[in-house]
């Protein structure tokens, strides 16, 4: 396994941190970030417990379409007729393992099996698959949308003669 991404570089075990802020954002941009991006984790029950899974996506609109084989614990997901769907977490990131800028978006809300087969085959041609196996789609529906942006400080001019 590579971990690369895990390790710090040499020098830096005990050093400062630079200066940076949090910045929230809204639910337009949060959705925006979302779409550049095509790799997140989906957090649902199974067997009532916390699950997570890293899947593939792309965003409708304000839905989020995650790709799902049907024999995979995400093939569970079916809501029964007469309910919104099942309360799903999406969250996906980009931010720098070495400057730690970047930003990270969580997506609450319920999701559905794509019923419709031009759908699935319209998603199924926009995910790049991860295994070949038969697919389907699941479509979560954002009830809240939540982000945030870490951010470098601006940095601050001493008025002039000032050093």
């Amino acid at each position: 396994m590579d971990q690369e991404a895990t390790r710090r570089p040499a020098g830096r075990f005990g050093g400062t941190t630079a200066a940076r802020h949090m910045r929230d954002l809204d639910r337009s941009e949060a959705l925006r970030l979302l779409s550049t991006v095509s790799l997140g984790r989906i957090v649902f029950t199974r067997h009532a417990l916390p699950a997570v899974r890293p899947v593939n996506h792309l965003v409708v609109g304000e839905d989020v379409i995650v790709r799902i084989h049907e024999d995979g614990a995400l093939g569970s997901l079916v809501a029964p007729c007469d309910v919104p769907g099942v309360v799903v977490a999406y969250e996906a990131d980009a931010i720098d393992p070495v400057t730690h800028l970047g930003w990270s978006v969580v997506v609450t809300g319920y999701a559905r099996v794509v019923a419709d087969t031009d759908e699935v085959d319209r998603y199924a041609s926009l995910l790049r698959p991860w295994v070949a196996r038969p697919i389907s789609a699941l479509r979560i529906r954002p009830d809240l949308v939540t982000g945030f942006r870490l951010e470098a400080e601006p940095t601050r001019r001493l008025p002039a003669g000032r050093s």
